[in-house]
């Protein structure tokens, strides 16, 4: 069995690679991405994938039996670029294909929500097999800006006392190539989340321990934060973005207790501490 991974060179696609290529049964992989020369240390064969350029897909899935559709990073264009790839699957006999779409997706009030919805809508008009794993929040979303918080003795946020059940990029990678390996795990959507939610307050503590000086949790007005981000030196759609997933955060949209991450991966996700500890090492 053939299984091809696009966004192969992206911070989730890698880890599912390697994750592929590191199984006791693991099976000819390939990487679908729109630079073959960024993808020479994957150790697979790299095969020229681009959304925008419709000509590329259907001709980089000949052979492929299963393919894994991690969600575009464009937001606001992925609707299109991800029927594009369910197309081309379709057209060159793709018998299974797996997506990454967001926890909830039919029920989320996150703004990220009917991008997803339209890509599983489109999936099941396709008539092609498919299995949904609908990944909660990355705990990188969090971590990725704890040396800014370091640096500024605070962790600014929007989320107020709301719980995120969060799990890294390399607990979603370890359910994907599961998945990808497992035939009798497809055909179904999983609603996939961290065992251990935790809010902003939490995450706070666990960096201040790991740093050893106190380092609060300011929260803030939506607005405000967004304006902080801005400030900050980020874009300002995507600190609005940011400021609209903390907000929402706020109301539940990113807690789950279902646990079912852990079961489909046979261990726990991992811990906040952990992650936190991980993000110090390689971000400062």
């Amino acid at each position: 069995m053939t299984i091809a991974i696009t966004g192969a060179t992206g911070q989730l696609g890698r880890l599912v690679v390697a994750n592929l290529r590191n199984a006791e049964n693991s099976e000819d992989v390939l990487a679908l991405v729109r630079d073959t020369g960024k993808a020479a240390d994957l150790g697979v064969e790299a095969r020229r994938f681009d959304y925008d350029a419709p000509e590329t897909l259907a001709p980089a899935l000949e052979g492929v039996d299963t393919l894994l559709l991690i969600s575009g990073s464009e937001v606001g264009r992925r609707g299109p670029q991800h029927r594009a790839v369910i197309d081309a699957a379709k057209t060159a006999g793709v018998e299974h294909i797996v997506y990454t779409s967001l926890l909830r997706a039919d029920t989320s009030t996150l703004g990220l929500a009917p991008e997803h919805v339209e890509t599983e809508e489109a999936l099941a008009a396709s008539g092609v097999a498919r299995t949904i794993l609908r990944n909660g929040w990355y705990t990188e979303n969090y971590t990725g800006g704890l040396a800014s918080a370091v640096e500024h003795k605070a962790l600014i946020g929007a989320a107020q006392d709301g719980r995120i059940s969060a799990a890294t990029r390399a607990d979603y990678a370890a359910a994907a190539a599961t998945v990808l390996l497992n035939p009798e795990l497809r055909g179904r959507a999983y609603e996939l989340s961290g065992d251990e939610s935790f809010t902003l307050t939490d995450l706070a503590a666990a960096l201040s321990k790991e740093v050893g000086e106190t380092i609060p949790y300011v929260d803030m007005p939506k607005d405000d934060y967004s304006a902080a981000l801005v400030k900050a030196g980020l874009p300002e759609d995507l600190a609005e973005f940011l400021a609209h997933c903390d907000a929402e955060a706020a109301k539940g949209a990113l807690f789950d207790e279902g646990n079912e991450l852990s079961r489909l991966i046979g261990r726990p996700t991992t811990p906040l501490a952990e992650a936190v500890r991980q993000a110090l090492r390689w971000g400062l």
